[in-house]
């Protein structure tokens, strides 16, 4: 099962989101912590503060003639330290609280939530009291409390914590939104990448990519570059290889044919000859071998009909004088007579075929001859047609076209099939031709042989076939 493909940017800035959250995350804790130490720190100062104006309390009781002899009087200092959730008291050597004063609750103190109530409780417990001694004469004279209120200490934390919250969700959202936008723009090229390596699969090997702002891109690009440059020479020095094969297997099957109809051809007709004459002879001196000479002569006709149609594969009719279309329909009326009522053979032909450069149309005659050949042979199939359709160009950027198809209705075939010298010979014909070969299934049985050539101008293929 192929795996899920994900947008590289939404990966790329989702990773930089969650890094960016935890980031914010730590931001947060660590705020939590600092409003728990901001608060005890504050505590202790204004212990600190309280237990001065206690001392400075009871030193004018002693000092001065005529004081208040009212102690402790917190009155005079609450109103310039008290704050929202604060406590302050005074407790007696004994341990009683003699004094006590609170400022009351902020009115949002009690909306924070309920977890995060109980988060901060668990980290920082309920809360603990300040103390600070009240000296005077070197003596400790009690001690100054104080303390600030855990449901007000909530309070300020979660107004500070959710503040940064949302400047943060703020944040992130608007940092993926640029990343996301950095990152398209960056990679965009990789567009480019793609429809290259598209084209490259569909047989462009012209295609080439420009140098590209990012290092590894252009890295990319120049691997590429050099990939498809090297693909068009391998390809051009492989399509060369091949027309000179093709061009050194006509001549030798040229050669074949002549030595065939010089040599085994003279001789079959030189048997024919004497088998005659000895058939004359014998019917009027020796009647017992009539019937031998007869048979001699019958065997030697029937070889010099199969020495034919050898000749005829291997040494076409000259398509040059004849046309291709006379050719073609020459091979057709050939299998009719070979094959009989078994299998029909049927040509279709549109378009001027016969204007089409001499090699490039008998290349097109091999490759209607092997493929028909290959029906007939292994197809079982009681009718073959051969189309072959002249498609003109379209516009003065493209190129006139050759459609050639080969369909039967006998067995079905596997169409990925790529074995068998005549698949192969074709494929190398066709290939060298510029062209492309496809194989399917025909419904309801059978298989089609499909292949699409460009018709190169004459001269230009007939310098190619010289220079081969």
């Amino acid at each position: 099962m192929p795996a899920s493909s994900f947008d590289l940017k939404l990966r790329l800035a989702l990773r930089v989101a969650a890094l960016a959250a935890f980031c914010f995350v730590a931001a947060a804790v660590y705020v939590l912590f600092d409003t728990d130490r901001a608060a005890r720190a504050q505590a202790d100062r204004i212990a600190e503060v309280v237990a001065k104006d206690l001392s400075l309390q009871q030193g004018q009781m002693y000092w001065i003639r005529g004081a208040p002899v009212r102690f402790p009087d917190l009155q005079r200092i609450a109103t310039a330290i008290m704050a929202p959730g604060l406590c302050i008291a005074y407790r007696a050597p004994n341990g009683d609280i003699q004094q006590r004063l609170c400022g009351g609750a902020a009115p949002g103190d009690a909306a924070a939530p309920k977890l995060f109530a109980e988060l901060y409780q668990s980290l920082f417990g309920m809360g603990r009291e300040s103390v600070h001694p009240v000296v005077f004469r070197d003596a400790a004279q009690g001690e100054a409390v104080a303390s600030i209120d855990r449901q007000s200490l909530i309070g300020q934390s979660w107004r500070e914590t959710s503040r940064l919250l949302a400047i943060m969700a703020v944040v992130l959202v608007g940092l993926c939104v640029l990343v996301y936008a950095a990152l398209a723009r960056a990679l965009r090229p990789t567009r480019m990448i793609r429809a290259g390596l598209e084209r490259l699969a569909a047989g462009d090997l012209s295609v080439r990519l420009p140098p590209f702002d990012l290092a590894e891109l252009s890295a990319v690009g120049q691997v590429f570059n050099n990939l498809a440059s090297g693909l068009e020479t391998a390809l051009a020095q492989r399509s060369a290889l091949t027309r000179r094969l093709i061009a050194v297997q006509d001549e030798e099957r040229q050669h074949l044919a002549r030595e065939l109809h010089d040599e085994f051809g003279q001789c079959l007709a030189a048997i024919g000859a004497l088998a005659a004459s000895a058939g004359h002879t014998a019917r009027q001196q020796c009647p017992a071998v009539l019937s031998e000479c007869q048979s001699i002569a019958r065997t030697a006709a029937h070889m010099m009909d199969v020495l034919r149609g050898a000749l005829l594969r291997l040494r076409p009719p000259d398509v040059d004088e004849l046309g291709l279309a006379a050719s073609l329909e020459g091979l057709v009326a050939g299998w009719n007579t070979r094959c009989g009522d078994h299998t029909r053979f049927v040509i279709e032909l549109s378009g001027a075929v016969d204007a089409l450069p001499r090699d490039f149309a008998a290349s097109l005659y091999r490759v209607a001859q092997e493929a028909i050949t290959n029906a007939a042979k292994h197809a079982q199939a009681s009718r073959v047609t051969l189309r072959l359709r002249m498609r003109e160009a379209a516009g003065a950027d493209q190129r006139a076209c050759i459609e050639l198809a080969v369909d039967d209705d006998g067995k079905l075939a596997d169409p990925m099939a790529k074995s068998g010298m005549g698949l192969l010979g074709m494929r190398e014909r066709i290939a060298a031709l510029g062209g492309v070969l496809s194989l399917e299934n025909a419904r309801p049985s059978g298989l089609v042989l499909r292949a699409q050539i460009p018709v190169p101008a004459a001269p230009r293929w007939r310098e190619t076939r010289d220079a081969a």
